[in-house]
């Protein structure tokens, strides 16, 4: 009867561990696809690992009878943002890259906290749901993102009096400028000229529509959104 027991509880922790590699990896292929910090392999450990710590408290808490189940599983949860902090960065332009990345750890770590406990159907309709957010809704992201009212810039000029003259042109065109910020570019070896801009647009518009309209402003040497 012993064998037995010992051999279903086997049995489970190896579906269970399996189970955590398998979304953890799924999470991380579509991260790997693009290129991101974290990707197919540190996915997979995160959820291994969370589920390994689940089990590892249950093991306790019914071998010796004492300790909170949910102390180890609270203890990943507030301990992976170490790791998921480390996905975020920010850029030259003061662009901010890898949220979704970090998100998606934390994620992956409360689906094998789940399968460490068992609760197999939550954590399985969970991962599917997040891998469409991650990967299908990337697309509807984008478009939505590509044609709201604000607009964030980085734009380098020929000469510092052109940056008026691309001011004026944002005028005519009933756009406001909400934040400023005038930076050195490497890029502009004779005067150095650039800045951050967030536009606020009089409607909602392409942003592509309105960075080509930009970009034939005279002075500007090059422009992109952030």
């Amino acid at each position: 009867m012993l064998e037995q027991l010992l051999q279903n509880d086997i049995v489970i922790s190896l579906i269970k561990l399996h189970l955590a590699l398998l979304c953890g990896g799924i999470l991380g292929i579509e991260r790997g696809r693009k290129k991101r910090p974290a990707g197919f392999r540190t996915y997979m450990l995160v959820c291994l690992g969370s589920a390994l710590v689940m089990m590892t408290n249950e093991y306790i808490s019914i071998e010796y009878g004492t300790g909170d189940p949910a102390r180890m599983g609270a203890q990943v949860i507030s301990g992976i943002g170490f790791l998921g902090a480390g996905t975020i960065i920010v850029t030259g332009h003061n662009r901010v890259k890898g949220l979704t990345t970090a998100a998606g750890l934390w994620a992956a770590a409360c689906i094998g906290l789940s399968i460490g406990i068992g609760y197999y159907e939550v954590a399985i309709i969970s991962c599917i749901m997040i891998f469409i957010v991650m990967s299908l809704l990337h697309s509807l992201d984008e478009r939505v993102t590509a044609a709201t009212k604000v607009l964030d810039i980085f734009v380098e000029f020929e000469r510092l009096p052109n940056m008026g003259d691309f001011i004026n042109d944002l005028r005519e065109l009933e756009i406001r400028i909400s934040d400023l910020e005038i930076v050195r570019s490497k890029a502009v070896e004779d005067v150095g000229v650039a800045a951050l801009m967030t536009l606020r647009l009089p409607k909602k518009q392409n942003h592509d529509e309105i960075m080509s309209i930009l970009h034939d402003s005279e002075g500007v040497k090059f422009i992109e959104e952030l």
